[in-house]
């Protein structure tokens, strides 16, 4: 559906304000995407001429970028993104089940989303969280050492509309939300910020051993600069 002049309107308020926070413009591209994902849950053709017309690029430009990282959507998400870790440790440690798990229980695959609108589920390459494996993240949200029981109910009470905490960050909003917050806009529920908190135990286990045990990276000045003598000589007859 093409963006209505409303909402085209709101879109170009908030281009602006996201464009001057840059040098040059056609570095707002990235936070840009996430704006018009906000709008519509998803990179529509109409977001990527807006996109472009924003910036002063074509749409294969802005395409190219789109079709690059899989943060950009190009079919509408459910309010509830929820992605699967299936990189390898996360996969050893339960993340295939997982997976296997809620396509069978919400009876959708990779990148589908269920007839209510509410969950799009998809496998995830990595999280950055191994040491919570296995991971699933909810609009970027997350929630560590998971089990197949544990996801079903988890996906289950968010159909349900029941409250859903994360395991470590800000309470869960719907992936419109959180892209609006991707393109730069602050969190202005309360308390929301807050809520990140550090970093957690299983984050901050090896800097404490490290310290109990006096160990310390190498200092830089130890190494002097490589030089232009130093590479390695060319082979010989090439």
């Amino acid at each position: 559906m093409p963006l209505t002049a409303e909402a085209r309107a709101r879109l170009e308020a908030d281009a602006k304000e996201i464009i001057a926070r840059y040098p040059q413009s056609r570095s707002a591209l990235l936070p840009l995407l996430h704006l018009v994902q906000s709008e519509e849950g998803y990179v529509s053709p109409d977001g990527i001429e807006f996109c472009a017309e924003q910036l002063g690029l074509t749409t294969a430009e802005v395409s190219a970028v789109a079709t690059f990282y899989t943060m950009y959507k190009r079919r509408p998400v459910g309010d509830y993104h929820v992605g699967v870790c299936t990189n390898t440790l996360c996969a050893i440690m339960g993340g295939d089940a997982i997976f296997a798990a809620l396509k069978e229980h919400l009876g959708i695959g990779h990148d589908e989303t269920t007839p209510d609108g509410k969950i799009t589920l998809e496998h995830i390459e990595c999280n950055a969280a191994c040491d919570y494996a296995p991971v699933v993240m909810v609009n970027w949200e997350f929630f560590d050492n998971m089990t197949p029981d544990k996801a079903r109910q988890l996906v289950d009470d968010l159909r349900a509309g029941r409250p859903v905490s994360p395991t470590r960050g800000a309470p869960l909003c719907t992936f419109k939300q959180t892209e609006r917050i991707l393109a730069g806009f602050p969190d202005e529920r309360p308390g929301a910020v807050a809520a990140g908190g550090p970093a957690g135990e299983a984050s901050l286990a090896g800097l404490r051993i490290a310290k109990e045990r006096g160990w310390t990276a190498p200092d830089p000045a130890e190494f002097p600069e490589k030089t232009a003598s130093d590479a390695a000589p060319e082979d010989e007859g090439a």
